[in-house]
């Protein structure tokens, strides 16, 4: 009796594999599936930037236009002369291919169909690639690979990917938690009392609406805009979410949820699995934000002349760094490996034909936005980090 067989690497499975695999990933990923926009003009935390999508090359260049700071030339004065030059500040993002497989053993250890298998590899891969990308992403914004357990493998002495180097917060760009006695600064440290709280969200809110512009060389920090509401978000990790709820009194946190639920734009994306709306302000947990124990270091960039101690001792518990997001925090940029896709499939056997070997990789890059400019070096553009205390479980 005659019947189909797809076989390995045959065209239909390659393209149906990897346009599911596509989808999978976009789904599972936390920062794909809330905060990424396509193209320069997305006002989201995360920016896919597609030019190397269909043209050749490994790096992509794009630009920040800073704002005009000249005086007004009143009534008849003369303008000509006058007229300030437009100012261009670059950053640029390198591309390079990363792999993963699946060995799915011999014939006798199988025992199954090969579509079964490719089922199983594509779940297996589709989540490792969501898992590699948030802790990368994570990783960029903070500029520090942190503590964490790495579930795809990640060192701890990982410096980032693809020529495209970590950069560490700028002295600009770094809060931290208060508890209310005395600041912590990049000379003081931090105390084990200095966890997340309401007054950490309002001074990063304060910041980011005061900071910057003109004549003053740092970048504005941008609010994302979501069905005409412009707003920030805050991402802590779940021990600081922690700290935070039980700092923030029962009818302050159901405010917080209520405004949230109230909100214009609450079905963006951007409020998919929020804590609430403060101030302005999404609040979203993570277990991927970047923790510190006591005694690691807290990588930060200070200002001239000032001692940097980020160094931790911390009695117990350890620290952790939120991320407060405006817009172009972070921009991902994808090489197409030839099929239209942002990702590859390949199928091969291995031991005279006994073993079936399944394999993906993608042609990407990602990294913190940062530029700089006649008066400073370079700063973060989109993102500012918040260095706190957190009690733990």
């Amino acid at each position: 009796m005659a019947r189909t067989i797809i076989g390995v690497n045959d065209p239909k499975s390659v393209k149906k594999y990897t346009g599911l695999l596509a989808m999978d990933t976009s789904q599972k990923s936390y920062w794909n599936s809330r905060m990424m926009g396509r193209g320069a003009e997305a006002e989201v935390p995360i920016q896919i930037l597609t030019e190397l999508e269909s043209d050749a090359g490994e790096n992509i260049s794009y630009d920040l236009l800073a704002e005009l700071s000249m005086a007004p030339v009143e009534g008849e004065d003369t303008l000509e002369g006058l007229e300030e030059r437009q100012r261009f500040y670059s950053d640029n993002i390198y591309i390079d291919q990363a792999r993963c497989g699946v060995n799915t053993g011999g014939r006798m250890t199988r025992k199954r169909t090969l579509n079964n298998l490719r089922d199983k590899a594509r779940r297996q891969q589709s989540s490792w690639w969501a898992r590699l990308f948030d802790e990368l992403l994570f990783i960029y914004l903070s500029g520090a690979r942190g503590g964490n357990a790495s579930t795809v493998g990640l060192a701890t002495t990982y410096t980032g990917r693809a020529n495209n180097s970590l950069k560490s917060p700028d002295y600009e760009h770094r809060l931290f938690g208060y508890d209310g006695s005395d600041m912590p600064t990049v000379t003081s440290g931090i105390e084990i009392t200095d966890k997340m709280g309401l007054d950490a969200i309002d001074r990063a809110w304060t910041k980011a609406t005061v900071q910057g512009g003109g004549s003053t060389g740092v970048p504005v920090l941008q609010p994302c805009k979501i069905d005409g509401m412009e707003t920030y978000v805050c991402v802590m990790h779940t021990y600081q979410e922690n700290d935070l709820r039980t700092a923030t009194g029962t009818g302050q946190w159901l405010d917080i949820q209520k405004a949230a639920a109230g909100a214009e734009g609450r079905n963006s994306p951007l409020f998919k699995g929020s804590l609430g709306l403060y101030r302005g302000v999404i609040l979203h947990s993570h277990k991927n934000v970047r923790t510190f124990a006591s005694g690691a270091t807290m990588p930060a960039t200070v200002a001239a002349g000032t001692a940097d101690a980020s160094t931790l001792s911390l009695a117990s518990g350890g620290a952790a760094r939120a991320l407060f997001l405006g817009a172009q925090a972070g921009v991902v940029a994808f090489g197409s490996p030839g099929t239209n896709l942002r990702f590859d499939w390949f199928e091969e056997t291995r031991d005279n034909g006994d073993k079936v070997v399944i394999s993906t990789s993608s042609i990407f890059g990602c990294k913190k936005v940062a530029f700089s400019t006649e008066a400073t070096a370079s700063q973060d553009f989109g993102v500012m980090a918040i260095d706190t205390a957190y009690s733990g479980t």
